[in-house]
């Protein structure tokens, strides 16, 4: 087919012996049949056009992608060519199915960015079409009114929404357009400006500014990799699981377009996300107003590296407990005191709260003993306000239950052997619940805890006290299975049934159970718990019917308990326990309540609190004490009389201080399912010094950790995720994990994740594949 040469500037007119030439031709080419029963069909191709005209003819702005304007443009300066504009139907029609878009996920989740820090939350170039024909008009169907609502990217690869710059390939479905109108944007169809209104450029969907920015990022996101990311901190999996080939599969199973990141990419994109959390938790601890008490908790990993993490506990204005970790600190070798010191000392300076810290309850090792010992002379050298540390109550029961249970520990074993394979077997399972059920040995509920906490140790013990004939029998009507090396012998039964009922076991699962249970679980009520239990372990020493090995386990229970009421003897706790209206004075332990104690106390209440400074939240809350009233007289006064006047307020102050501790001492103690913090909110008019003293020391806290991480199989769940997690991932996961749980939204580089809005996008994407496979 003749064309004119690319490189002429101009195109050359038409003749009028080029018509002619033109008409003859046409006059004497054939379209029907030459002769009969044979038909020639030629190809638009074949005939001898000229295209001049072409360049004259008007563009469609609606349906051209590229205008015959531009066309024309590039015609004349010589960078096109004739060729570009042959038009095959069989080519175009081709050349639109290839448009299609082959994957259902929308290209916006596929990521591009190669830099593993610096990842612009970004999504993966479109795979646009390397063809520079344009499709033919197409028949306007009533779909294509939601084209108005896009606009063309000068690539004319993808159209963006006029309404909230949300991008989508060219080759998406119009019905689909309509769909993010309709979900996104209802009533659209009602607004006048809109197709004519450009927005500006916006980051992409699921982000949010940070109120410290003024103007938000230029971003885009990539929706499947934050989700995954989310995923792995939530479930405390290290990064190394997307290498696993099983989960790339996966994804390539739903949709062969998706891409995962390296796993060092998440690594990166990890850490980067702790750093920004963390400044968001220096922040939360600079508008506190209260003093903070810590906890501290101790394990170590696969690798054998020792780690600490920092819990930090206080009270607001509104009386809402909280408690957010600060760090986890790994601890250098050897990994003792003056090495937890060192750490301690860091997360100190780097929250800047040396001078906020009121107590710090440990693990009750020895090491974690010594770090705080250092750390309160180092506190007292810088002369900032008094700090003390304790003992866990949780802990410190948990290790005089061990104590209890040392001798037969062999025998719970055997017992908890016995129930894992009970666990595992439907045909145990059956038999046992039918024997129970036949010797009327009480009702079962399978599966059995068989952990190796408190809680599953109880419950061993339980089997065979309250389920042993059931127990006996299961057992040796399967001996072959079980190789008989469960069954139990008359002394160990005997063993097992001496200790379960001298030591009162119910009596400690009950007390355990509601050290669990109990959300008001304050150092008062904690030392009511142990109390209970020092007597009961008294009166099972001086029973003179128990063996002398029960006896023994008996003094060492004892020591236990002795060692932590000597820690827990200092003012402060006096302070802590007697602030809980349920405790006060009348359930304090007689080695804690020494007269010496109120007297400290009335002393610490009127040096930190008594004076105008320590009660600015009773300020903000209405109260004005006496001292800012105007004594009268006004105008101008003498020294002396200002002197006089600022004794007489001091005065004042400290009496109607010591009036407020007095009566609050004086009136009777409150039941013991009141809550405490609400009893305090509705009474700080009543005491608003004593409100604030109640308010720094309620947060202390009795244990440090959860009771049910200590006594249950929840504990067991979380010491495998600690020990299974890799050193370079360990502070980024664990403390990305417990700021989500705690409420903090994930963040990087200060922008904000939203995650509810990728969950929408998520379900916008479901509900389009589902449509899309319906009609296939």
């Amino acid at each position: 087919m003749e064309s004119p040469p690319a490189s002429s500037s101009s195109p050359t007119s038409v003749t009028a012996s080029e018509t002619d030439s033109l008409a003859k031709d046409l006059q004497n080419q054939n379209l029907g049949a030459v002769d009969e029963g044979a038909k020639i069909k030629r190809k638009l191709e074949d005939f001898n056009w000229n295209h001049s005209y072409v360049k004259e003819l008007p563009g469609d702005p609606r349906s051209d992608v590229t205008s015959r304007e531009n066309l024309k443009l590039e015609l004349e300066r010589g960078k096109g060519t004739w060729n570009q504009m042959e038009w095959n139907v069989n080519n175009a029609f081709k050349t639109y199915k290839e448009m299609e878009p082959k994957a259902m996920m929308d290209m916006s989740l596929l990521p591009h960015s190669s830099d593993p820090t610096d990842i612009a939350l970004g999504s993966s170039s479109d795979n646009a079409i390397a063809n520079n024909t344009a499709p033919p008009k197409r028949k306007k169907t009533m779909t294509s009114v939601f084209l108005k609502y896009f606009e063309t990217s000068p690539d004319t690869k993808t159209r963006k929404c006029k309404l909230c710059a949300q991008s989508y390939s060219i080759a998406t479905a119009t019905g689909n357009l309509g769909r993010h109108l309709n979900n996104r944007h209802p009533g659209y169809d009602k607004a006048t400006d809109v197709a004519t209104t450009s927005v500006p450029q916006k980051p992409q969907v699921a982000v949010k500014p940070s109120q410290s920015q003024s103007k938000a990022p230029q971003i885009d996101y990539d929706h499947l990799n934050w989700l995954v990311l989310k995923w792995l901190s939530l479930s405390s999996l290290p990064p190394s699981t997307v290498d696993e080939t099983w989960l790339g599969n996966s994804f390539k199973f739903l949709n062969p377009s998706v891409q995962l990141w390296p796993a060092e990419k998440y690594k990166a994109v990890l850490k980067e996300v702790f750093r920004s959390m963390q400044g968001d938790v220096k922040t939360t601890l600079e508008h506190v107003q209260s003093r903070v008490s810590l906890t501290l908790s101790f394990w170590s990993s696969y690798e054998n590296i020792f780690y600490m993490s920092v819990t930090g506990n206080w009270i607001d204005e509104n009386w809402s407990s909280h408690r957010l970790l600060l760090d986890i600190c790994r601890i250098p070798y050897p990994s003792g005191g003056s090495e937890i010191y060192a750490s301690l000392l860091k997360v100190f300076k780097m929250y800047s709260i040396e001078d906020r810290v009121l107590c710090c309850t440990h693990d009750n090792s020895e090491n974690a003993i010594h770090a705080c010992h250092s750390l309160k002379e180092y506190l007292d050298g810088q002369k900032v306000l008094p700090f003390c540390y304790i003992p866990c109550a949780a802990q410190t029961l948990n290790d005089i239950i061990d104590e209890g249970l040392a001798t037969i520990k062999p025998i719970i074993s055997k017992i908890r052997e016995f129930t894992q394979e009970l666990n595992a077997s439907m045909e145990l399972s059956d038999d046992f619940v039918q024997l129970t059920t036949t010797y009327q040995e009480g009702n079962w509920k399978l599966p059995i805890d068989a952990s190796s906490r408190w809680s599953g140790n109880y419950q061993m013990v339980n089997i065979l006290c309250k389920a042993g004939k059931s127990l006996d029998s299961v057992i040796r009507k399967n001996e072959e299975s079980l190789e008989n090396r469960m069954v139990l012998s008359s002394a160990e039964k005997n063993a097992v049934s001496i200790v379960h009922s001298y030591l009162d076991l119910d009596s400690f699962r009950k007390t355990t159970d509601d050290m669990c249970t109990n959300k008001d679980l304050t150092v008062g009520l904690a030392l009511l718990f142990m109390d209970n239990i020092s007597e009961m372990i008294t009166t099972c020493q001086k029973s003179c019917h128990n063996p002398d090995w029960l006896r023994t386990c008996a003094e060492n229970m004892s020591q236990k308990a002795r060692s932590y009421n000597t820690q827990v003897c200092n003012v402060f706790t006096y302070i802590t326990a007697v602030l809980d209206p349920r405790i006060k004075t009348e359930y304090i332990p007689e080695t804690l309540n020494l007269e010496s104690y109120i007297d400290e106390a009335r002393g610490h209440f009127i040096r930190n609190y008594a004076s105008p400074h320590h009660f600015t939240s009773s300020l903000a809350s209405g109260y004005r004490p006496h001292q800012e009233i105007d004594e009268g007289g006004g105008g101008n006064i003498s020294f002396a009389e200002e002197i006089a006047r600022r004794k007489r307020r001091g005065s004042m102050s400290n009496n109607n201080a010591v009036d407020e501790l007095t009566q609050y001492l004086s009136e009777s103690i409150v039941p013991m399912q009141t809550d405490v913090l609400d009893w305090w909110k509705g009474n700080s008019g009543r005491y608003p010094r004593l409100s604030n003293m109640a308010r720094d020391f309620l947060a202390v806290q009795a244990t440090s950790a959860a009771p049910e991480e200590i006594f249950c199989v929840k504990g067991e769940e979380i010491d495998k995720q600690r020990y299974c997690m890799p050193h370079d991932s360990t502070q980024s996961v664990l403390c990305i994990r417990s700021w989500i749980e705690a409420g903090m939204k994930l963040k990087f580089k200060s922008t904000e994740i939203d995650y509810e809005r990728l969950m929408e996008l998520a379900a916008t994407v479901a509900a389009d594949n589902s449509d899309k496979i319906q009609h296939k």
